[in-house]
């Protein structure tokens, strides 16, 4: 009896036991079952993280593998294409060669004789220089025709300016300007002087270029008893409006005769002196 009562009294503290320990489970069932799905998220959480890092990676891998697949076709495709041109370019630049060497070859065989050529060229330049030679001797030959026409010219001057100055020709009683009793010997015009002759003026002065120019005619004539230059008397000449005559001479014009004159002076006598060209 005592047993039964024993066991009646364990049987009461299990049941108390047992209805304490399901009240306290239900009241901590909301927050098990909230850490329980906590703790499942977060697992499945990190299987899929793996898995997505997984399949990252072998994403990673098959790109790579792929890219380097296409870059190495891309760069054998740039390799065959870079062979090919370059093959090209090779071929073209001796297709080239070949055809300078046979165009060359054909053009010197059948078009142009290069000896023929060479010849030609060679007798060109023999005749530049002929030409050439002959071109200076003809510039030289005019050069000395231009110096004895300025040498004639000098010397006509100068036969002008003796007969416009014959009157100041020097005698035995009275020596001339150009003789100066001085001098050792005597001036070249007092030789010119003696060598020419009087002319006595026979028609007015022509009014030409030579008198424009200032340069004197050979058929001008000279008037006596004038000091100025021929130069100016030509240059009034031929700038006055009204013609100028000779001045009246109202006796008989009266040369001086000199007795170192060694002959007289005609159109057709040559004049010689020393020193100058004969005219």
């Amino acid at each position: 009896m005592a047993e039964l009562l024993k066991i009646r009294s364990e049987a009461e503290e299990f049941l108390k036991e047992y209805f304490l320990r399901n009240s306290q489970a239900e009241e901590n069932r909301q927050k098990e079952n909230q850490a329980a799905t906590r703790i499942q998220s977060w697992f499945r959480a990190c299987k899929v993280r793996a898995y997505l890092s997984h399949l990252h990676k072998k994403a990673i891998i098959i790109q790579k593998i792929w890219r380097g697949f296409t870059a190495r076709a891309r760069f054998r495709q740039m390799v065959k294409a870079a062979y090919f041109i370059m093959k090209m370019n090779f071929y073209e630049e001796m297709a080239v060669r070949i055809q300078r060497r046979w165009r060359g070859f054909f053009v010197r065989r059948y078009i142009h004789n290069f000896y023929a050529r060479k010849s030609y060229l060679e007798g060109l330049s023999r005749k530049n220089e002929l030409v050439r030679r002959e071109l200076d001797e003809f510039e030289e030959l005019q050069k000395r025709e231009r110096d004895c026409l300025e040498m004639i010219k000098e010397q006509t001057a100068k036969v002008y300016q003796a007969h416009r100055l014959h009157h100041l020709l020097s005698t035995k009683q009275c020596p001339g300007v150009f003789n100066s009793p001085f001098r050792p010997f005597p001036h070249e015009t007092e030789l010119l002087l003696r060598q020419v002759k009087y002319q006595a003026p026979t028609r007015l002065a022509p009014r030409g270029r030579a008198c424009l120019l200032g340069v004197p005619d050979s058929t001008a004539p000279s008037f006596p008893g004038s000091l100025r230059s021929p130069q100016i008397k030509t240059t009034r000449i031929c700038c006055s409006s009204r013609p100028v005559l000779p001045p009246i001479a109202s006796k008989k014009q009266q040369c001086r005769k000199s007795p170192f004159l060694s002959f007289v002076l005609t159109p057709t006598t040559p004049l010689s002196f020393p020193g100058v060209i004969t005219i």
